[in-house]
């Protein structure tokens, strides 16, 4: 391999279109060699934008081709195990999308190939690098909070209508619904602050009544001392708080998503020593008795910055460092999925 990675992104739909050709063509050591897609309307906005990069109808000409190092998978869920399983086999560098699989036996193969064939496996869990839950890492860390009592994270949205031109994440495929999308995001962000729990708790739901798809959820993840309640919904015309925490000390509460996506989504290039910094106006909220002493005030975020997933994985393929995003760690998050799935079924408790 190159001292640069040539890199081939498959899928050109919002992720590959915001969340990862930005990123690849910005951060040093990378080049961003290939994209597949076959819509023109995306071939025609690649030319635009990276006009030195490669465009090929699918996969197959980024996986085939020799000269490719990384491959990264933003195709619709049912196809990422697909599209991994060929890119390792063929002794690439993976990066898939989030969700890792639709269940955890696709996960546990993919592991097990990239460990035989000695390559990078990772999931692009990308909001362990937004300014809220860095934030929120840093409080727990620091224990200002005592020990935790409650955990309640929201990712929630308003889309009462069906998108414009349909969206496979709303079609009843394996894999589709806004838990394996949106449900993701949180189940990791648990995971990395406080480990497996010991049993799950789950309502998934659909609230709007044409959809498809489950398009609400509700799911209690059970640890020993507290229950970590993870929520989103279609229908929140007034979100709740991104993160509220309760500890023997005090509270924490945020509201408002990290300020990169959208900035992204508008066509902005990731750079700048600003870039990812939120605005004081949603800073998170903090009132504890610590040490006898009483503190109430914002908390001014932690510096959010997904170019740091791809400086690691830059330095973890060329042997310097470790891999940020375990593929180990993405499979727990797809089993915890599977457990959630299965006590909304049954209406029960399931233990893991």
């Amino acid at each position: 391999m190159s001292s640069i990675i040539r890199t081939g992104i498959i899928g050109y739909g919002l992720s590959g279109r915001v969340f990862h050709a930005p990123f690849i063509d910005v951060v040093e050591g990378y080049e961003l060699t290939k994209i597949s897609t076959s819509k023109p309307e995306n071939v025609k906005l690649i030319e635009e934008r990276y006009p030195v990069t490669a465009v090929v109808p699918d996969g197959r000409g980024i996986i085939e081709d020799p000269e490719i190092d990384l491959v990264i998978v933003t195709s619709p869920n049912t196809e990422h195990f697909r599209w991994a399983r060929e890119a390792l086999i063929a002794g690439k560098h993976v990066v898939v999308e989030k969700p890792f699989t639709v269940n955890v036996a696709e996960a546990d193969e993919l592991i097990e190939i990239a460990q035989r064939q000695g390559k990078i496996l990772t999931v692009y869990h990308n909001r362990r690098f937004t300014s809220d839950t860095k934030t929120v890492r840093k409080i727990l860390e620091s224990g200002i909070l005592g020990e935790i009592v409650d955990y309640e994270s929201h990712f929630d949205r308003y889309r009462p209508n069906p998108r414009p031109g349909g969206a496979w994440r709303e079609d009843p495929l394996p894999g589709s619904g806004i838990f394996y999308d949106l449900g993701s995001h949180l189940i990791d962000q648990a995971l990395w602050f406080f480990g497996m729990p010991l049993a799950v708790t789950a309502n998934i739901d659909s609230q709007r009544p044409w959809a498809k798809a489950d398009d609400h959820f509700d799911v209690r993840l059970h640890y020993p001392s507290f229950t970590a309640t993870l929520k989103s919904g279609m229908l929140c015309k007034i979100p709740g708080p991104t993160y509220l925490i309760h500890g023997r000390n005090g509270s924490f509460v945020k509201y408002g998503l990290d300020v990169q996506e959208v900035t992204l989504d508008a066509g902005a290039v990731p750079q700048g020593k600003d870039w990812g910094r939120e605005p004081e106006s949603i800073w998170g909220n903090i009132c504890v008795d610590y040490k006898e002493v009483k503190i109430e005030g914002k908390v001014e975020s932690e510096q959010g910055d997904y170019r740091d997933y791809f400086i690691n994985l830059r330095d973890a393929i060329n042997g310097k460092t470790k891999i940020a995003v375990k593929p180990e760690e993405a499979r727990n998050v797809i089993q915890i999925i599977q457990l959630a799935l299965q006590s909304s079924r049954e209406k029960r408790t399931i233990s893991i």
